[in-house]
């Protein structure tokens, strides 16, 4: 199976397809000129098929590396809780309003059910949301992008707001199709980059169910990612009622970026890094192109192209 990389030299240059050595599971095979890249875009980013171990599917674990797996995460959550209420209690203490927040007391700050904010750098289950700059680039323009892994050398993420027109029964793949239960869902377009994977929240209360079927990744409390290796056992589990059909969203395809590219890019103001709540990701909501833009852009204030 042949794989390609994707490489942008500058917003000005052409994309050139450079082959390289096949072996791994997710290597870009070639694809024919009707999907998705068909035709030449000028992108200020740099795009690259992604062969970390990062990407890789969970392997079976002891039941003591899954329970410190779960700590994790649920610390994980609430140190992003609780930096976004120290953000929140800022933002009060320099409004104009009349809001009296001693800093003492901002870990009080209850936080609504939806919330965004700017952070630094990029971590696992933020937002990249692109700015004015990628106005015109047609992959990325008006893209909220969702991080799943950052590797010591790559970032990976899926673009959350390009549903397709076409749904997973016209694919014809008898991989994502498992037994019909995803047969009538829409398709989104995750990437550039060729792998189809998927999200999954699960119902209230089935989190662990999940964790310790060692095959899902966390992305943020309450959000999973798999691949296509694991969508016959998300089927199973819509089956047992521990995740709603409706809460299962497939990508056809995802981004990747190098770790000082995508740290350029960002410095130079094509993207905004935020923080979310996972509320801000609601698999079973009907997205349009620009909707989740609008919103998170909302959440977070004006975009400056600079971060806090």
């Amino acid at each position: 199976m042949d794989a390609c990389f994707l490489t942008s030299r500058s917003i000005s240059g052409v994309k050139d397809i450079v082959p390289f050595t096949k072996d791994r599971i997710y290597s870009c095979p070639k694809r024919s000129s009707g999907k998705f890249l068909t035709r030449k875009v000028a992108a200020p980013i740099s795009v690259k098929c992604s062969l970390s171990d990062s990407w890789k599917p969970l392997e079976s674990d002891t039941d003591d590396l899954i329970k410190d797996c779960v700590n994790k995460s649920k610390a994980d959550a609430d140190w992003k809780e609780f930096r976004a209420r120290l953000v929140a209690g800022e933002q009060a203490a320099t409004s104009d309003m009349v809001v009296d927040y001693p800093s003492s007391t901002s870990s009080r700050i209850t936080l609504g059910d939806k919330w965004a904010h700017k952070i630094s750098e990029p971590e696992p289950g933020c937002l990249l949301v692109a700015t004015e700059k990628l106005d015109g680039v047609h992959i990325y323009e008006k893209t909220v992008v969702l991080i799943l892994s950052v590797g010591p050398s790559d970032t990976i993420g899926v673009i959350l707001n390009r549903p397709s027109l076409m749904s997973i029964k016209g694919t014809k793949s008898t991989v994502l199709d498992k037994a019909g239960t995803f047969s009538d869902k829409r398709l989104f377009f995750g990437g550039p980059l060729e792998e189809r994977l998927f999200l999954v929240s699960p119902r209230n209360g089935e989190d662990n169910e999940v964790e310790k079927s060692g095959m899902f990744r966390q992305v943020m409390k309450g959000l999973y990612y798999g691949t296509k290796e694991s969508v016959g056992l998300a089927a199973e589990m819509v089956k047992r009622k521990l995740v709603g059909r409706s809460e299962v969203r497939i990508f056809n395809g995802y981004c990747s970026w190098e770790k000082e590219q995508l740290k350029a890019d960002v410095l130079r103001g094509y993207w905004t890094v935020a923080a979310c709540s996972s509320s801000v990701v609601e698999l079973g909501s009907a997205v349009q192109s620009h909707g989740l833009w609008d919103e998170v852009v909302g959440l977070i204030g004006p975009q400056t192209g600079s971060v806090i």
